[in-house]
């Protein structure tokens, strides 16, 4: 049976939240009175918070990380390493190595990972634009820091087979991190050491 609420505005704030990941409807209802419990200046803070998160941030032209311009504020730095080259899965995984203060190189997010089960193919990830730049600019590694799940290994076998004809050196995080973890699950100390003791990447032929 559904629920019968009091308003339809209410019902439809609950419907709209829910539909975030993660959120069932009863969380939903909790958050939606919370904010209707709150001043009217959060909820309108919130809104345009949203609004301007939709709108007005950009993918990176070039790492296709989050920004505020059309190049991130990594790209544009020109202390940064432009010869090393970290492939992770998503942006979550840009701000945890960020965390570690680490890594001083440049990011290229692939915007997930080949999963067939779930329709993920190589053509709807970034992948012909890391390619374009490992051909293009100045790079001499490209290190693999791709979750180690069943599709994170399908993933990099993938791009080892791409990448192992250029004349890089194509590295992997060493296996501190464990199957099945999610880099931004990993704290900094272990994340800092899988970069510090990456290895060459290498399956079997």
């Amino acid at each position: 049976m559904n629920d019968k609420y009091p308003s339809q505005r209410l019902e439809k704030a609950v419907d709209q939240i829910s539909l975030l990941p993660g959120i069932g409807r009863k969380t939903a209802l909790r958050l939606a009175l919370y904010i209707l419990r709150q001043p009217e200046s959060f909820a309108l803070a919130l809104g345009d918070a949203l609004i301007q998160l939709r709108f007005h941030a950009y993918y990176c032209q070039k790492c296709h990380n989050i920004s505020d311009s059309p190049l991130c504020e990594i790209c544009k730095d020109s202390t940064r390493d432009s010869s090393t080259l970290l492939v992770v899965e998503d942006i979550r995984d840009v701000m945890a190595f960020e965390r570690t203060g680490s890594y001083k190189g440049l990011y290229h997010v692939l915007g997930g990972v080949i999963s067939p089960i779930d329709g993920v193919s190589p053509s709807d990830l970034e992948i012909d634009s890391l390619l374009k730049r490992v051909k293009s600019d100045s790079i001499k590694e490209v290190i693999l820091a791709i979750s180690p799940t069943p599709e994170g290994e399908t993933t990099s076998f993938y791009l080892y087979r791409k990448l192992s004809n250029f004349p890089i050196v194509l590295t992997q995080l060493s296996r501190g991190i464990a199957m099945g973890d999610e880099l931004e699950y990993t704290d900094e100390i272990t994340l800092a050491q899988a970069l510090r003791d990456r290895s060459r990447l290498q399956f079997p032929s």
